[in-house]
């Protein structure tokens, strides 16, 4: 094992409110590490945005057992209830993006902007839509809405599992800046490359 598995290990969870970098920071990771990338939203989403979370969980679980089964993987998204019943008792390292609201929200705007203006194709299988995510008052359709409510809750949560003894063997990294990141990503001896 080298010193970089060593410090982070090769089994981590990188969690965070929508929009703070997980996908990116987890697939940094995984290519550095040479152990597969795990994308908890192209596991669970369908065709027109329906979710197996909701509509089959046993086939969603079924999923991420088979994407976390193998010695080492880097998983990027929540899930919390599924992620924690499949493979944290395996896990080493969660790392946490608790990055500042505004700058979530900022970042929101921009990324579904983007999204939406070049039609990029998500998880094979949708395309989003910019002016729904800001319609706070369409809870199911507002991502808005989603960060701004989820941000304190996952906060309490988040602290709460990290002094949880039931997770003692995990190391919680929490992670409130890009700056943060990179440091802590240098410490670990990942190169810098920006999330």
């Amino acid at each position: 094992m080298s010193s970089r598995q060593f410090l982070i290990g090769q089994r981590i969870h990188i969690i965070g409110n929508s929009c703070s970098g997980k996908s990116t920071l987890g697939i940094r990771l995984a290519q550095t590490l040479d152990v597969p990338f795990v994308e908890l939203d192209a596991l669970n989403w369908e065709p027109g945005w329906v979710g197996l979370n909701g509509t089959n969980p046993e086939e969603f679980e079924r999923r991420i057992q088979h994407a976390t089964q193998g010695d080492g993987w880097v998983v990027a998204g929540s899930y919390s209830g599924f992620s924690q019943r499949v493979f944290w008792h395996r896990l080493e390292t969660v790392i946490w993006l608790d990055l500042p609201l505004p700058q979530l929200v900022w970042k929101m705007l921009v990324r579904s902007w983007k999204r939406w203006r070049s039609q990029e194709l998500l998880w094979g299988t949708n395309r989003e839509q910019f002016w729904p995510q800001l319609m706070v008052w369409r809870k199911d359709e507002s991502l808005l809405w989603w960060i701004v409510t989820q941000h304190q809750k996952k906060r309490r949560r988040l602290l709460a599992w990290s002094a949880n003894s039931r997770w003692q063997h995990i190391r919680f990294v929490r992670l409130r800046s890009y700056e943060e990141v990179e440091l802590y990503l240098k410490g670990v001896g990942i190169s810098d490359k920006g999330i």
